[in-house]
């Protein structure tokens, strides 16, 4: 297949990429540079994309946008929304001016969706919930509707916490975990609903693959961990003491409104539709995948 990525450069693309490659796929990146050999050219702020280079692709992979580490100021929050919601809007809309798009679009999306829903299973079926992130991935899914209406089968990959040491929030918690600093957030009982990297990497390629596979579909495992369970599964795999909370409070004051949003919020979900495609996890359990992420992580820096 020929497979054009969005977002190539980041913590999924630049694994997905090689991934793909490796599996006898074409993959062209699109690209904010201008177009070079091995890359589409687009400047979604600039309304710029080069659809006669996307006209014989099968499927689309858009992973793009702002990361939402880190304060969120109102400028930080305008971004965050901006390079989901109207970049999404975009592709799709000049996906549709084409007269042979991509037959398939896998699009990011998040379990921010939800918002705090306590201890309360979620699936696909259940309704959004409230706050920032909710609205944001609300709209950004909202944002593929014209797409889906025009025939393109399109995923929204609604993804949880990754788990990889190489970027994202497993990152940040090895080096206060290594030094024995770890510890719960807040009182603990918050839920995470969380995928390995390389798990990931799976489902998109399974999304890809799965051509009755449509609309919504939660990307994390089948048992989602609080975070008290999380923090003791991480020390053990570590072999290191948590006995450091970082209390409520003290998460909101380093952090702000994202302390509250990803922290401290409980997002219980379930990934239905995945489970009814037979879709196999690598890493369903979080001690054996946290070993054998960290085991391989460690194997390539020596």
């Amino acid at each position: 297949m020929k497979i054009a990525v969005t977002g190539a450069g980041g913590l999924v693309g630049s694994r997905l990429v090689p991934f793909l490659k490796k599996g006898g796929h074409e993959v062209i990146p699109i690209v904010r540079r201008k177009a070079s050999g091995d890359g589409i050219h687009w400047d979604p702020y600039r309304q710029e994309l080069d659809t006669e280079n996307l006209a014989d692709v099968d499927a689309l992979v858009h992973l793009s946008g702002e990361n939402i580490a880190g304060r969120w100021t109102a400028e930080k929050k305008r971004k965050i929304r901006e390079s989901r919601v109207a970049v999404t809007r975009f592709l799709c809309d000049r996906l549709l001016q084409m007269e042979d798009p991509p037959p398939t679009v896998v699009a990011a999306s998040a379990i921010g969706f939800y918002g705090d829903r306590g201890n309360d299973y979620l699936t696909e079926d259940d309704d959004g919930g409230s706050g920032f992130l909710a609205s944001v991935t609300a709209e950004w899914e909202a944002a593929t509707h014209s797409a889906i209406e025009e025939g393109i089968r399109v995923v929204n990959l609604r993804i949880g916490v990754v788990l990889s040491p190489e970027g994202g929030a497993l990152q940040k918690m090895l080096l206060p975990f290594k030094i024995g600093l770890g510890g719960t957030i807040g009182d603990g009982r918050q839920y995470w609903s969380w995928i390995t990297i390389d798990d990931l990497i799976g489902i998109i390629q399974h999304a890809i693959k799965t051509d009755y596979l449509i609309g919504p579909v939660n990307a994390v495992v089948p048992e989602a961990v609080t975070n008290a369970e999380f923090t003791k599964v991480l020390g053990k795999v570590l072999s290191r003491p948590t006995l450091l909370p970082m209390p409520a409070f003290a998460a909101r004051l380093a952090f702000g409104e994202m302390a509250d949003a990803l922290l401290l919020s409980s997002t219980r979900v379930e990934p239905t539709r995945l489970l009814k495609t037979e879709f196999e996890f690598r890493h369903p359990d979080l001690e054996e995948g946290l070993s054998d992420l960290l085991d391989h992580h460690e194997t390539i820096a020596s």
